[in-house]
This record gives C-alpha cells, sequence and structure tokens, in this order.
C-alpha cells in the first residue's frame, strides 16, 4: 500500500460527467484526483463508441465519443487534475477525521475531504451471444465495440442485433464495408424508428442486406472467421460470408465494490437528492448514469447539470468556514484569471 495522497477531491471515474465535474469544482478552487478502471479518459464514450456520433451536446449539432472527451480535457486543463488509471476502487472508508480513505487494487490511497462517484453504470461488459465456439473468434473476429470504423473497410460485415448500437453502426459502417449483412431474430427493432428506415430503405436498394433469424455457427481457423451459419425463422440455414462480426446483445452493468461501499442502493443505483446529489453518505456524492433520484434522465447533459450543483456543496465541506460567492465565468475576472483568459 503507497503512502496516502492528500487532495480536496476523489472522483470515482474519468468518463464525460466524471471530467466536468472537475471543471466546476475547479473554479471554486478545489483539487481533484480521477481513478479510473480504463487506461485513458473518456468512459464508455472513448471505450465504446469513440467514433460514434452524439447529437445531444448542447451547441454541438455532432461530436463523437472521442472529440467529446478531448474537449473536456481541454476544458479541464487549467485545473491540473491529477489521473490514476488502470485502478478499481475497492476501498472506501470514512477517518475519525470525517475525511475519506480510498483504496484501490493497485494500492493507491487517496485521502479526500469529499468523494464524488461518477461511474456511470459501473463496470460494464458486453453480453456474449449464445454461439458455440464464439470465444476463439473474440477480439479478432468477433468485436463487440468499434473503436476505429477504418478497421471495417471493405469488409464482408455482420451485425446482430436490433436496438440503437446495432441499427446506428449498420448505417455509419455501410458506407465502408464491401457488404453489411444485419441479422436480428424479429421484424421488430427497439432502435430510433427514423435509424430502421434507412435502414430497411438500404435494403430495398439492394446496398446491404437483412436476414431475419439467429446465428448458429462460426467457420474459420485461428480466430479468423470465413463465413457464419443462420438459422432463418423457416429453420433453413444459410451460409453468409464474414470477415468480421458485430453482436450488439447490449451490456451487462455491474456496481461491482460499490455496492460494499455502505451507501443506500436503489435496483443497483445510487439514491441521491436533487439539490446536493449527495448520497445516504453525507460527503459522499453520485452523479451521471450511476445516481437515481425521481425524473432521472440518463443523458450527459443531465450529469453536468448534477456536477455543477455537487461542487457548490462540496465547496461547503471543503472550505466550511470560506463564504461561497456565486460568479458567472463571462464576468468574474477571477474566475477568467483560473481559466487563464483574463
Amino acid at each position: 500500500m503507497s503512502d496516502p495522497i492528500r487532495t480536496d477531491v476523489a472522483i470515482i471515474g474519468a468518463g464525460p460527467v466524471g471530467l466536468f465535474a472537475v471543471f466546476e469544482l475547479g473554479l471554486l478552487d478545489m483539487q481533484c484526483h480521477l481513478i479510473d478502471i480504463l487506461d485513458k479518459p473518456g468512459g464508455q464514450c472513448a471505450e465504446l463508441y469513440p467514433e460514434k456520433p452524439i447529437y445531444d451536446i448542447p451547441a454541438w449539432p455532432i461530436i463523437s465519443g472521442q472529440e467529446l472527451t478531448e474537449k473536456l480535457m481541454e476544458q479541464i486543463a487549467p485545473f491540473n487534475p491529477e489521473f490514476h488509471y488502470g485502478h478499481m476502487v475497492e476501498t472506501l472508508e470514512r477517518l475519525p477525521d470525517g475525511d475519506f480513505r480510498v483504496g484501490t487494487d493497485q494500492g493507491l490511497v487517496i485521502e479526500a475531504k469529499v468523494v464524488v462517484i461518477a461511474a456511470g453504470g459501473g463496470s460494464f461488459q458486453p453480453k456474449r451471444p449464445p454461439i458455440k465456439g464464439i470465444e476463439e473468434y473474440e477480439g479478432v473476429s468477433v468485436q463487440y465495440a468499434v473503436r476505429k470504423m477504418e478497421a471495417f473497410r471493405d469488409m464482408d460485415l455482420v451485425i446482430v442485433g436490433g436496438g440503437d448500437s446495432a441499427l446506428d453502426w449498420t448505417l455509419n459502417l455501410q458506407p465502408i464495408a464491401k457488404r453489411v449483412t444485419l441479422i436480428h431474430r424479429r421484424d421488430a427493432f427497439r432502435a430510433a424508428p427514423d435509424s430502421v428506415n434507412k435502414m430497411r430503405a438500404l435494403v430495398e436498394a439492394g446496398e446491404m442486406d437483412l436476414l431475419l433469424g439467429q446465428v448458429t455457427g462460426l467457420h474459420g481457423d485461428d480466430g479468423t472467421l470465413r463465413e457464419i451459419t443462420v438459422t432463418d425463422l423457416n429453420k433453413a440455414e444459410h451460409r453468409i460470408a464474414c470477415d468480421r462480426m458485430l453482436p450488439f446483445f447490449g451490456l451487462t452493468m455491474k456496481l461491482g465494490p460499490v455496492a460494499n461501499w455502505g451507501i443506500n442502493l436503489h435496483e443497483n443505483l445510487i439514491p441521491v437528492d436533487t439539490e446536493k446529489f449527495e448520497t445516504s453518505e453525507p460527503g459522499i456524492f453520485a452523479i451521471g448514469d450511476i445516481n437515481w433520484y425521481p425524473g432521472k434522465l440518463k443523458l450527459i447533459l443531465s450529469g453536468f447539470h448534477e456536477g455543477a450543483l455537487m461542487a457548490q456543496a462540496a465547496h461547503r465541506i471543503v472550505y466550511p468556514d470560506k463564504r461561497l460567492v456565486f460568479q458567472y465565468t463571462t464576468s468574474s475576472t477571477s474566475l477568467q484569471k483560473k481559466l487563464g483568459v483574463s
């Protein structure tokens, strides 16, 4: 176990909401250390769909997960946050003086006056399709996320699923793949109607294929696919050329050690108030997808709002004797000085 690192705020999770929390806390003179199990910032945005367009970030009609991460990192640079990648928080305890000690699986120890849980849905892993022998192809020909679209250029690509991820990647990869085949178990989709209509138009124009059924066999050598077998709704089997297969069966979310920290939970989420976004434990806050309150919307912009209010409450803990004066970045010379723009 290493010597403890002292800081004002320990943030668990370095996704977009955790990153923006650094900005709000930094404006109020609070130093942050961030801990994330991934090897880079950005959370699910950077890990699962770095090139996927996001359309509901204010002032950005379209921005990718990776671009959003880069912009947030640029925005918080003036506050010099410290990042600890590849760490999973295992222990969280309150010290006799009221501060918190956070311990990770790598022996890192951080002591902070405030803890902010911004861990998204907790740890996440793709659901594996029930196909015999799929393990042999995982990571080579069977992939559960698109990190570089260019990697699928000129390939026979099979996408399996009927939700937003399956339809979004069908539409995004169809222009660069040699041929895209979408496979779903029924002729009804859980994706946005506009995406479904665009997919059907491509099928009608002969620019991609749609097969209703299930993948029942994989054929290839040394992890490299050549073909797959699809059993359709009439139990007939079809062999389809396939260089890469993308199954989108959803994600399994697990809170992991968070569930053992003594915080009240609501259906595997952390209940918070809507004034401060504080948990049942004073001084521990939860923002972003991991929290719950009546009317909660799992949107990045909701997490940004939660981070702003959390920072106001955190300031009263970190600086109990200091009066908090609300200021606007557009008119406050002191805030502009902190941002390096005065």
